[in-house]
């Protein structure tokens, strides 16, 4: 029987790493789904950087030099299925290393930042919220129907995807999982079938 290797890739966020709940469900998702799991721990950023177009440039820089030289050893060729998840800035991180590395990625974009649709040009689908005080949200649809991307809002969600209702939240991760879900073993199906 011949087994799909499977490799998914997490770039966290500028303060959302890979243990707050839309990363940490992905992730485990992904892994029960037969992933290996590689996350990118890159860090020690600068402050104030919302709202300041300089440091987020600055912020993106440093994290995708780290992500190259974090992800150095990873082979990817040994792949047949190769998922980036990613988070805020860590959308545009991945973008631009899956770019630069020449990779053929599929993508889980949560919220991403204006900046990452420059880079966003392998296949996935995106979620954002109409309350998100770093990117608005119309930026986000506007990028998405651009570039193809099924875009999933969420009415008056933050940049964590949080309303503030807890109930709600936990309703709307619950829906945000199952979209993701769905589009992990999408793939999954896919490349077992042989399709790239």
């Amino acid at each position: 029987m011949n087994s799909v290797k499977k490799l998914a890739v997490i770039f966290p966020g500028l303060g959302y790493h890979t243990d707050k709940p839309l990363l940490y469900y992905s992730k485990k998702i992904a892994a029960r789904d037969g992933y290996e799991i590689r996350e990118v721990p890159y860090g020690n950023f600068q402050k104030g950087v919302k709202g300041s177009k300089e440091k987020m440039e600055e912020v993106f820089l440093s994290a995708l030099r780290q992500s190259k030289e974090i992800l150095k050893d990873v082979d990817f060729s040994l792949y047949d299925d190769v998922l980036f998840l990613s988070k805020s800035v860590g959308t545009a991180v991945a973008s631009a290393y899956g770019g630069r590395h020449g990779l053929v990625t599929r993508n889980v974009y949560y919220t991403p930042v204006e900046a990452s649709f420059q880079f966003m040009t392998q296949p996935g689908i995106a979620f954002t919220g109409t309350g998100d005080s770093w990117v608005d949200w119309h930026v986000v649809r506007d990028g998405c129907e651009k570039g193809g991307f099924p875009l999933y809002v969420i009415d008056g969600a933050d940049h964590s995807l949080e309303t503030g209702d807890i109930d709600k939240d936990l309703e709307n991760l619950r829906e945000i999982m199952a979209k993701t879900r769905e589009y992990i073993r999408c793939g999954t199906t896919y490349a077992s079938e042989g399709g790239r």
